[in-house]
């Protein structure tokens, strides 16, 4: 079963909701923007169903199998392996991913912050680096070193602003992305505002004083995700979507495999080096937390043993944890929500042993042990990683 690769452009805008209540009178529904991975996921899922003819409500109750979804409690070997936003690529070749940046990378603001054409000029990348602290330092730090930016001169941080492919790829090589490889979101998308009212389910009439808000969410033309998907036997036909909020319409097509990132080549380096990055590409749903699933802790510090890839925790850079919860269709309730490890949070890894081989296992089945800790959110993509060199 390959890897099949899609691109989602949306026909509308999206109501891509995050964890808050909404429509009670005065409340206010933000957008979650780019979605869970688990909106592409249901999406996806629901257009095999219709499309292979399956009996919708059959499935929900789980008395109908799917070859390749399973049923709504026992997934089948279905599973979202990588979702992010994409855009038609300027220069028309094909789809360009788009990155959040991770957070080891700074953005900083360049002396110069205006273009000369009432735009802003984009920011200045540099690296967070492992450091051991002056013995004179106390932390509450568990780990041998903290992520630091060393600059000669202090730059305010900026925000808004996303990787390109080309940086990306840059960046897992272990260097800062380039200025020009940066894109801003005001070029990829806006939040548009939008009122709702409640309505009395017995008239189906407005309620007086239930009036709310929404934002939704309004991608640029040529804008959108890119989907890869394996664990399908028989090819995705194209086709409308329904995704987020209220099923706006989206386009699915098959696009062709993404530019490498140099696997080979990065994985006889981090062999040879014995050190390396682990870059969440997906939130991740942690027993321990803000710690990855496959991490030990022993009397010298955290040691990681996951899918024949050992190593010991250097340092981290996690950002501010986040909830994730979601609609469970099937049984026609919330899921539980849960804290996540927010995705671009980065683990430096040293005296790694490993080989070319256990290094594509574990970026093949993610932060997931082989017995699986969740597989309903293992299919819906959570727990993906990607390899990055760890520059000295």
């Amino acid at each position: 079963m390959t890897e099949q690769h899609f691109f989602i452009e949306p026909l509308d805008v999206l109501l891509l909701r995050g964890n808050q209540l909404f429509g009670e009178a005065g409340s206010y529904g933000d957008g979650h923007m780019p979605p869970w991975p688990s909106v592409a996921a249901g999406a996806l899922r629901s257009h095999l169903l219709a499309s292979s003819g399956a009996d919708l409500a059959a499935f929900a109750a789980g008395t109908q199998t799917h070859p390749s979804l399973g049923t709504p409690t026992q997934p089948g070997s279905f599973a979202l392996s990588c979702f992010g936003v994409a855009r038609q690529a300027p220069d028309g070749q094909g789809i360009e991913r788009l990155f959040a940046p991770p957070t080891d990378v700074f953005l900083g603001q360049p002396e110069s912050s205006d273009k000369g054409d009432g735009q802003s000029a984009p920011p200045q990348a540099c690296l967070l680096r492992p450091t051991a602290l002056h013995h004179a330092l106390a932390t509450s730090c568990a780990l041998p070193q903290l992520p630091v930016l060393a600059q000669a001169g202090r730059s305010k941080p900026v925000g808004g602003w996303w990787l390109r492919e080309a940086g990306w790829l840059r960046y897992l090589q272990g260097h800062a992305p380039a200025s020009v490889e940066l894109v801003s979101t005001a070029e990829l998308w806006r939040m548009d505002e939008r009122i709702g009212v409640g309505l009395d389910a017995d008239t189906r009439s407005a309620q007086e004083g239930r009036l709310f808000t929404n934002r939704a969410v309004a991608l640029k033309p040529g804008v959108g995700f890119v989907a890869s998907v394996t664990g399908l036997d028989t090819p995705m036909p194209a086709g409308m979507l329904r995704l987020g909020g209220d099923g706006r319409a989206a386009i699915l097509q098959a696009v062709p495999t993404p530019r490498a990132e140099g696997f080979e080549q990065m994985a006889q380096a981090i062999c040879q080096q014995r050190r390396c990055r682990l870059v969440l590409t997906s939130p991740g749903l942690f027993a321990k937390g803000w710690l990855p699933n496959g991490f030990v802790q022993e009397e010298k510090g955290w040691r990681f043993d996951l899918h024949g890839v050992k190593g010991r925790l250097l340092a981290a850079a996690v950002a501010r944890s986040e909830v994730v919860s979601g609609w469970d269709l099937a049984h026609r309730q919330p899921k539980p929500a849960q804290r996540i490890a927010p995705t671009g949070s980065v683990y430096w890894l040293d005296e790694v042993q490993a080989s070319p081989d256990t290094l594509h296992k574990l970026v093949t089945h993610g932060f997931w042990s082989p017995a699986c800790e969740d597989t309903q959110r293992r299919a819906e993509g959570f727990n993906r990683l990607s390899l990055a060199l760890f520059p000295r």
